[in-house]
């Protein structure tokens, strides 16, 4: 349900006398994961334990909107923290879109808990963007990706 759902807010910011403004917009997903992909990157392994820190899991995904496909993500999460109760992993994305891509980095831990993430890059209509999300899983291979992207104007451009 990536309702690509417009604008929802608009503010305007100063900047050392010099106006710029940024605009908030909020797109949705519906999300069906790709299956689960771990890569054995760490040679020096416990042979009782599943994971060793370093290695990898990999993933693409499929956006959809209104039922149709609009999009994908891709990324690769590496394995930073094992514990007996938890694992914990870095992980970072593309998301392609029609007219653009974003970029995000993100914590993952196992289950079903949502993940926050941070919008750090774009390309082409959501250049200078950046913002915030939230992936939920719903343990069908399936879940909702909702992003607020912040489109900020370029310093010394006016707005």
């Amino acid at each position: 349900m990536l309702g690509l759902a417009g604008a929802v807010a608009g503010s305007a910011a100063s900047q050392a006398a010099e106006p710029s403004t940024h605009k908030a917009k909020t797109l949705t997903f519906d999300v069906v994961f790709s299956p689960f992909s771990p890569i054995a990157a760490n040679n020096v392994r416990d042979p009782n334990a599943d994971f060793a820190l370093g290695d990898e899991f990999v993933f693409h995904d499929q956006l959809f909107a209104k039922g149709s496909r609009v999009g994908d993500d891709l990324g690769s999460c590496v394995i930073a923290s094992i514990t007996t109760s938890e694992l914990l992993a870095n992980c970072t994305l593309v998301i392609r879109l029609p007219g653009g891509n974003l970029t995000g980095q993100f914590v993952a831990i196992a289950g079903p808990t949502p993940r926050e993430l941070a919008l750090t890059g774009s390309t082409g209509s959501y250049r200078n963007a950046g913002g915030e999300g939230t992936l939920v899983e719903f343990g069908n291979g399936k879940g909702r990706l909702t992003l607020q992207v912040l489109s900020f104007a370029p310093r010394g451009k006016g707005g």
